[in-house]
């Protein structure tokens, strides 16, 4: 019992003991575990503050060129906005006078009647025509192969940009003096355009039904529609997708005139002949002597001979 009791007591031997103790004592013995431990992890927290130390400080260089960049952007943008709203000041003035002057040129009853006008949609018109009513199908559904509108892709029963296309110019084939779509006059210069599943008019998102009105006549008129090929194809659509398609004939039309129809003006080119005369006469068309150069001044015909010799150098 007493070995047990002393093993027990003295787990390490004393001889053990005492040379682990002299290799400790002896110079250049390497440091205890927990000790290098300890040194690795202050070194590592101390390369760790500097590190933050030094990003913190370029941060803080760096802080004012950030904030001198973002004031000289914002600078450029509140100009950007300022110019950008005294182009539109200017456009909207321009609008204005454009708007003011075929007010004028329109205030003759002649000029609103006018073939050129009715055309241009710069003025409401009214007559006998068609009312035509395009509406989606009620529910989606395949098309059938072979039809016109058949291209390979799924149909869903919704009336497309190119079937109002077809409609409209079916009408102006049937002999229809003037066309609108839901209320949008069309002129000669007006598009239907798709945006997705919108149909767009003159940039104009319009949703189904699609109301047409069309002042061309009477059931003549409606007939004659009919008997084209974008009224055998309105047919198909109704009958092989199920779109729905109303006419019928009306008596008095009203239709607004276009929004802001736009402006094109042209000028008489003269002959070849009548410009070689004008300019060996050093006179004006109707006879009178160009201003600046009265009878006996050769400042017309110098003035031409210069710009000859002037266009064959070049």
């Amino acid at each position: 019992m007493s070995l047990l009791t002393t093993v027990m007591s003295h787990t390490l031997d004393e001889g053990y003991a005492q040379a682990a103790a002299g290799r400790r004592a002896a110079p250049g013995a390497p440091l205890p575990r927990p000790l290098r431990a300890r040194l690795w992890l202050a070194c590592g927290l101390l390369l760790a503050a500097l590190v933050v130390t030094l990003g913190a400080a370029h941060a803080r260089e760096a802080a004012p060129a950030v904030a001198r960049e973002r004031e000289d952007l914002l600078e450029r943008v509140d100009a950007g906005t300022a110019r950008l709203d005294r182009l539109q000041e200017d456009v909207d003035a321009l609008r204005e006078d454009v708007a003011a002057m075929r007010r004028d040129v329109l205030a003759d009853q002649d000029a609103r009647d006018s073939p050129a006008a009715v055309l241009a949609g710069a003025t409401e018109v009214e007559g006998p025509g068609v009312e035509l009513t395009v509406d989606d199908a009620e529910r989606a559904s395949g098309g059938v192969a072979g039809t016109p509108r058949d291209d390979g892709f799924a149909d869903t029963g919704r009336v497309r940009d190119r079937d109002l296309q077809r409609v409209v110019n079916g009408l102006w084939q049937a002999g229809a003096e003037a066309i609108s779509v839901n209320g949008q006059r069309l002129t000669a210069l007006s598009a239907i355009r798709a945006a997705g599943d919108a149909v767009l008019v003159d940039n104009r998102p319009l949703v189904p039904p699609y109301t047409l009105l069309a002042i061309g006549g009477g059931a003549e008129f409606a007939d004659g529609f009919d008997a084209t090929p974008a009224g055998r194809y309105l047919a198909e659509l109704g009958d092989d997708y199920g779109i729905r398609v109303s006419a019928r004939v009306r008596d008095d039309l009203r239709l607004p005139a276009a929004t802001n129809p736009a402006v094109r003006t042209a000028t008489p080119v003269p002959e070849p002949g009548e410009e070689a005369d004008a300019a060996s006469d050093g006179a004006a068309p109707d006879g009178s002597a160009p201003d600046g150069a009265g009878p006996g001044s050769d400042a017309a015909s110098g003035g031409a001979a210069a710009g000859n010799t002037g266009e064959g150098n070049q």
